[in-house]
């Protein structure tokens, strides 16, 4: 399903890149044609997933640095403010993955098991039982169990 100009919108809401919030069509294009790759990073081995990095911070031109802004202390940038918004996007990922890795803890990725859903689940809890790639999924799929019990339940009754 394509991503609209309002999921983008809610996308840098959600987990605000720095730099130029200004887009259009071009960027969500930009951003679109991400998905594929990010998938195939997310859902690779750890191997396969130093490649793939090492590949996005290659292609975007990505330069580690730290800087410092808005209300944050120093942390780590790899790509400049003013590159497009899906170099950001793109290099970001990689530099999360490259957490993953270091750690050796790529099992904290997975695809989501909500019915007719393929997100990413990005575990983070400490018994890493998390199965949903986000609340509304889980809402979904927990709605969908208490119909199909009722619907049992009633099927039971004379």
């Amino acid at each position: 399903m394509p991503m609209t100009q309002v999921e983008m919108e809610t996308l840098l809401t959600d987990f605000p890149y720095g730099g130029c919030r200004a887009h259009g069509e071009a960027d969500l294009e930009s951003v679109r044609r991400l998905r594929g790759p990010l998938r195939e990073l997310f859902t690779s081995d750890r191997d396969d997933a130093v490649r793939l990095v090492n590949g996005i911070l290659a292609g975007h031109g990505a330069r580690l640095q730290l800087v410092r802004h808005d209300e944050g202390d120093w942390h780590p940038h790899a790509i400049e403010a003013s590159a497009p918004l899906a170099s950001r996007i793109a290099v970001a990922a990689a530099m999360a993955m490259i957490d993953l890795i270091r750690a050796d803890e790529l099992e904290r990725l997975s695809i989501c098991t909500g019915n007719l859903c393929d997100g990413i689940v990005v575990d983070l809890s400490r018994n890493r039982t998390r199965r949903f790639c986000s609340t509304a999924c889980g809402n979904r799929a927990a709605a969908a169990a208490y119909r199909a019990r009722k619907v049992r339940s009633q099927a039971r009754i004379p």
